[in-house]
């Protein structure tokens, strides 16, 4: 078995037993992202020397007996809208091109303190606002199960590298499906936790009550790993909390008592009929794990999107506000005055989408508007969450599709921006909600392409989400390797 195949707690147990160096476990992903970083394009940026050195640090620890948790010596990525001291962090966008953050992100310095080698940043949409990696101001990244079709969104770049060996983990982010939809696309693992469980501390906001920061991974046990190692209580950040955070305990192998419900909403016209046939095997793979599993009318979806779109639309509006080309990034080479300085250097450093989100924001907050459209989406995601509390009174967990199709091509969501937001309508509500996530890989299309199932819990309730999906995991047996490794 190649070093690639291994998953980040195989190779850390490796390590430990002196099997592998921490050194020639960041060397084997250089040299696979050697090989396959011309046509994938999964990361912005590397520092290879810096790792190295890094993973001689770590593996003087690890002999030394100070450093023995369950990643140590594990390289990872992290997604470009998250802070690294030194490091460039650019959220793929022309106007933070060239920023050099001061400090790291809460769980940047987590994942470090677990012992994780930080190999590179990863390619994402632009400011997080895509579903398909192709709006990166430094070019679009590839699936690599296919590379005429895209990896999903915004966390396009983080799922590839992981997906292709060129990372053993990722950290991304999810404000509206961004880490669990392209995890499905791309055939590994990603979880969104309840909102607050990872605090937001240095990642460069989006939509602030909405953004979560999650691992992508190779299976539900490194996913269980990781957020172990990144959660917990950051006195930087207002809305992270203190928790029970023993992960890995919940990965037990059966689904007995587990109640799950299958919201009908979820499988009517737009769904394709071979990721609806996955999903529904992946259901009955739990019922027969000891799970009880019923069908159940989950209302309010089609107000989903609208909702988010105009919620996550005004945030962004206010976030980006500060890009203006005073304190740090781009800033026009002419303009002529104060006025016309602010207005060349955000026209030239936002990239097409980014610009549609602010406008569509600036217009919902805007006198004569803020209740028409504002209100009424914080009504409705009130509504949305009321859906939820009353379907968790009945169930565990809630089981449906993580995106209406495959993973499309190339330039297909691009020219149609309204059909790339209707791509999240089964992400979308538990970021409204708050509420814990899971994607993980269910099938095979006809063309080859991954087919993701999601299991979405009540806020708090991760361990019953990997759980069910640990479970779920075993009883579907090894999931077919990526053509890229």
């Amino acid at each position: 078995m190649s070093l690639l195949d291994s998953t980040a707690l195989q190779l850390a147990e490796q390590i430990k037993q002196k099997e592998v160096s921490c050194r020639e476990a960041v060397e084997a992903v250089f040299e696979q992202i050697e090989k396959k970083e011309g046509q994938l394009g999964c990361y912005i940026s590397m520092d290879r020397e810096s790792a190295l050195k890094q993973a001689d640090e770590v593996q003087k620890k690890i002999e030394e007996g100070t450093l023995g948790g369950p990643l140590a010596g594990v390289p990872a990525a992290v997604k470009d809208n998250i802070c690294t001291e030194g490091r460039r962090t650019t959220c793929a966008s022309k106007i933070l091109a060239d920023f050099f953050p001061p400090y790291s992100a809460f769980a940047v310095k987590k994942l470090e303190e677990a012992g994780c080698v930080i190999i590179g940043k990863t390619n994402m949409d632009e400011f997080a606002m895509g579903s398909t990696t192709e709006t990166s101001a430094f070019g679009v990244t590839r699936n690599p199960w296919d590379p005429e079709h895209v990896p999903g969104g915004s966390s396009g770049g983080s799922a590839a590298a992981v997906a292709a060996g060129e990372a053993f983990l990722a950290l991304g982010s999810d404000t509206g499906g961004s880490i669990r939809q392209p995890a499905g696309f791309c055939g590994v693992v990603g979880m969104k936790p309840t909102y607050g469980t990872v605090s937001r501390n240095g990642l460069i906001a989006y939509g602030s009550s909405l953004d979560q920061i999650g691992p992508l991974c190779r299976d539900v046990a490194d996913c269980a790993a990781v957020l172990e190692a990144i959660s917990g209580r950051d006195m930087l950040d207002s809305t992270s909390m203190e928790r029970n955070t023993d992960f890995m305990s919940a990965l037990l192998t059966d689904a007995k008592g587990l109640r799950i419900g299958i919201p009908r909403d979820y499988f009517t016209e737009g769904l394709d009929a071979e990721v609806k046939k996955a999903v529904l095997d992946a259901a009955q793979k739990l019922a027969e794990l000891g799970a009880e599993v019923e069908e159940f009318d989950l209302s309010l979806v089609e107000y989903a999107i609208p909702a988010y779109y105009t919620i996550a639309s005004a945030e962004a509006s206010s976030n980006l506000e500060r890009f203006d080309g005073i304190k740090y990034g781009y800033r026009a080479p002419e303009y002529d005055g104060l006025h016309d300085m602010y207005k060349r250097t955000r026209s030239q450093g936002f990239g097409a989408e980014v610009k549609r989100r602010i406008m569509l924001g600036s217009f919902v907050l805007s006198s004569g508007y803020y209740d028409a459209y504002y209100l009424k989406a914080l009504r409705v995601k009130a509504m949305i969450k009321k859906a939820f509390d009353d379907a968790f009174s009945r169930y565990d967990c809630i089981l449906g599709p993580v995106a209406p199709t495959t993973a499309p091509r190339l330039g297909e969501s691009l020219t149609d921006p309204l059909q790339m937001y209707l791509g999240d309508i089964y992400t979308i509500s538990a970021n409204l909600a708050g509420l814990p996530g899971i994607s993980l890989p269910c099938g095979l299309s006809s063309e080859g392409l991954p087919i993701g199932v999601q299991l979405v819990a009540d806020c708090f309730q991760e361990k019953k989400l990997l759980r069910a999906a640990y479970a779920y995991e075993l009883e579907r047996g090894s999931f077919p390797a990526c053509p890229a490794l």
